[in-house]
């Protein structure tokens, strides 16, 4: 007796830095089967015995089944079934969720042996029950083929790691439901884009109608300019639905995108894109794909009347800074005493473009001292 209270001291030490070894692999565990293998390689470490298994309730069959184990044939994980009725000892432990400890399998008169634990001359066992809040995900079970007793000491020591696996499936499956509404609420973003985007080009469509039926030409060219920038809007949204994410947009792509459509409607000029790979957030897509559509749309009407040149669009990433933002020209330049910070004297166009400025972070810089037209603003950091 004095030899064997050490023995067993050492024995529930063991098995207490065995299962708090294996609470942080739960917590960090993203894949279900891996962790149940682990469990079941470590508890039949802890339990000093030459089987476990994981076994997983199929409700249809009304069974269990062995999804990972140590111990058994090659064959048996993944495949072995297992009775989840009453009269098996893990179906009594899943039915009544009730931990069950057989010490002597070939006199038990309670329940009856399973095949798979006949097959390997199973004389003892134990199970406890794994559950989470959504139900009794199965039991797990330790097994041996020689003389012993497994004691209640030992319900604690599996009853901790059926603990941990339930509380990492319940955790799995959260994240897996997070996901899966983050990606529909993604598609159902990227369908709103795309049918803004659709909507928008119908009623462009209806102001390009309504300008070719007026015979005013100053209503002709406020409609067609209401008709540029409402396809401006659309063009933004359908570059936005075909980002590969929502949440952050790569300013390089969308803007060279944007930039290739602006440059089919205006083949006499040259529009050149340079913009670092960095990411801004969503919602400052929509007003710079919109600034810098105003502003290039103005150097393509404005900035060469005698013919086409070349017009850049330009980001610097100063990273601390933010991103520098420029659209430029080498055109006749702006208007003598242009200010783009008078609203009141300012066209309509160059009022959107302030109020855009004003979205993105503003103020809007023109530089003089140099030809053509050189506007820029600085964003805030890129994310």
């Amino acid at each position: 007796m004095p030899e064997r209270v050490p023995n067993a001291l050492a024995l529930r030490l063991r098995q207490q830095a065995i299962l708090s070894d294996f609470g942080v692999e739960a917590l960090r565990a993203t894949e279900l089967l891996p962790l149940l293998q682990r469990a079941t390689e470590l508890c039949a470490e802890g339990m000093d015995a030459q089987f476990c298994k994981a076994l997983e309730y199929q409700p249809r069959q009304d069974c269990l089944l062995v999804c990972a184990g140590v111990g058994w044939a090659a064959d048996a994980v993944g495949t072995a079934i297992i009775g989840a009725d009453l009269a098996s000892p893990a179906g009594y432990a899943l039915k009544t969720g009730r931990p069950v400890i057989s010490n002597h399998l070939q006199e038990e008169t309670r329940f009856r042996t399973p095949k798979l634990m006949a097959d390997h001359g199973i004389r003892r066992a134990i199970n406890v029950l794994i559950a989470n809040r959504d139900g009794n995900y199965g039991v797990l079970e330790v097994d041996d083929t020689r003389e012993g007793q497994f004691e209640e000491a030992d319900i604690a020591f599996m009853q901790g790691f059926a603990n941990l696996v339930g509380g990492a499936i319940e955790r799995q499956r959260a994240e897996a439901r997070l996901k899966a509404a983050l990606e529909r609420q993604e598609l159902l973003s990227r369908e709103m884009s795309h049918r803004v985007k659709n909507s928008l080009a119908v009623v462009a469509g209806f102001l390009g109608l309504q300008a070719r039926g007026s015979d005013n030409d100053d209503v002709k060219a406020a409609l067609a300019d209401a008709r540029t920038r409402v396809e401006a809007v659309a063009q933004v949204h359908d570059q936005l639905w075909r980002q590969p994410s929502l949440e952050a947009i790569d300013v390089a792509g969308f803007l060279e995108a944007l930039c290739g459509r602006l440059q089919e409607n205006a083949p006499r000029h040259t529009l050149v894109c340079r913009a670092p790979t960095v990411n801004i957030p969503a919602d400052l897509a929509i007003p710079l794909g919109l600034f810098v559509n105003e502003l290039v749309t103005n150097a393509i009407k404005y900035a060469y009347p005698e013919g086409g040149g070349e017009i850049r669009v330009t980001i610097h990433d100063g990273q601390a800074d933010g991103l520098l933002l420029a659209v430029c020209d080498d055109g006749v330049g702006l208007p003598e005493g242009f200010d783009p910070g008078a609203p009141r004297r300012a066209s309509l166009g160059m009022r959107i473009v302030n109020s855009l400025a004003r979205q993105l972070g503003g103020p809007l810089e023109v530089a003089r001292d140099r030809p053509g037209a050189h506007f820029s603003l600085r964003i805030g950091p890129a994310t």
